[in-house]
């Protein structure tokens, strides 16, 4: 299946044997680094809401924002789903997505899983193409914080019209919900830690939090700074929960737009010194 540039529902790059499906907004590939979106565990294209369209427009980098397989209307992933899904994810599908899509440069953009499964990438897989990362809400390790708001969301899925909300935005709502809730709660994934990742980048970090997210805590943000060799900037969002580009869309496109527009200068810099 062919790529194109476009923002229309219903378009799918392939992916190995997956099609993945995709929107993309502002300039394609080219002059300037693509913001590439990974989204979280329960995620998809639709559930980014606006936020890929407003981050191109106030950034006015090309943005690809894709469902992984599993998510919204790409393929179905088989279940159970591995306990290292996460690097599965990074090692295995990250790079033929930058591949199909003609990726020339990235900024890799991640939430929650997302930002985890760019982290995994940044520093497992070499390629130049990766220029920068943004982390909102990532995680490294299991914490107990986490753990039990994911057995929280497990009662709920049964309980509340949870399934039916996420039914609107994927083709198989039980498949999706078992595959991401059924690895957290997995007795043998309480020591699941791929922090070493870290250890590992050279490259620009921006790290988002906010302070009263249910699935993880600073912890996760200070991991980063013990760890990291690269640049990095912090921003902790007070009264804020798990999504801070939903829920303080403002302070986070704001940071997203001065890391990238930061990015781009040392990028254009870099060019003219050579």
């Amino acid at each position: 299946m062919s790529f194109r540039w476009a923002a229309d529902e219903g378009q799918t790059l392939a992916a190995g044997d997956a099609a993945l499906e995709y929107r993309c907004y502002g300039p394609p590939p080219g002059s300037t680094p693509t913001l590439v979106l990974l989204h979280e565990g329960l995620g998809s294209v639709d559930l980014w809401r606006d936020v890929p369209r407003k981050i191109a427009e106030a950034t006015g980098l090309g943005v690809l924002a894709y469902s992984r397989q599993g998510h919204g209307r790409s393929s179905q992933a088989s279940l159970p789903r591995p306990l290292n899904y996460m690097t599965q994810e990074a090692e295995d599908t990250l790079g033929k997505v930058l591949d199909a899509a003609g990726i020339t440069a990235t900024i890799l953009l991640g939430h929650s899983d997302g930002a985890t499964i760019a982290g995994i990438y940044a520093g497992s897989v070499s390629d130049m193409r990766v220029r920068g990362l943004i982390l909102i809400a990532p995680h490294f390790f299991t914490e107990p914080i986490g753990l039990s708001a994911i057995r929280a969301a497990g009662k709920d899925f049964d309980a509340s019209d949870l399934r039916a909300k996420l039914s609107r935005y994927h083709d198989d709502a039980d498949a999706l919900f078992r595959g991401w809730h059924d690895v957290w709660v997995h007795p043998e994934f309480e020591t699941w830690n791929v922090a070493d990742a870290i250890d590992h980048w050279r490259i620009p970090v921006l790290a988002l939090q906010g302070t009263d997210d249910p699935y993880g805590s600073l912890a996760q943000i200070d991991e980063i700074e013990t760890r990291v060799y690269s640049p990095l900037e912090r921003v902790i969002l007070r009264d804020c929960g798990h999504a801070p580009h939903l829920e303080r869309p403002e302070e986070t496109k704001r940071a997203i737009v001065a890391f990238c527009a930061r990015l781009v200068r040392l990028e254009q810099e870099d060019v003219l010194l050579s």
